[in-house]
């Protein structure tokens, strides 16, 4: 029984989180320093700069790949970039006056659509 504990314990803390995406957007703006005249370059470069981490270490783990272990740390590294292109994501939600739980919720309600009429595949912002 204390094994079973342990494990959904372990479980919850590597997996889930009680966050919402409003809070974590109201903190993560509490960091945010950065020329306020120029938000929207500056926030659109530090996403774009982040993707192209997670991008890097991806690309490096196809060429080079990985033992069990160094395999979990570096899926480990692209999460911690994935934090980063989250907070750029907060903050540029927040610098066009919106909600990022919106937002997320718009794109889930947008992407059922699209599952229900077949379209998830294909080109296009109206599919």
């Amino acid at each position: 029984m204390k094994l079973e504990q342990e494990a959904k314990h372990w479980m919850k803390e590597r997996y889930m989180s009680d966050i919402t995406a409003t809070e974590y957007q109201r903190k993560a703006a509490e960091t945010a320093i950065f020329p306020k005249e120029k938000a929207l370059e500056y926030l659109t470069l530090g996403l774009t700069g982040e993707a192209g981490e997670i991008a890097n270490k991806v690309k490096k783990l196809i060429r080079d790949g990985a033992d069990r272990e160094d395999y979990h740390a570096k899926l480990n590294a692209i999460g911690h970039e994935l934090g980063d292109v989250l907070w750029y994501c907060a903050m540029l939600a927040k610098e066009v006056d919106m909600n990022l739980g919106r937002i997320m919720e718009d794109n889930l309600e947008k992407l059922a659509d699209r599952k229900a009429r077949n379209r998830l595949q294909g080109d296009g912002d109206n599919r």
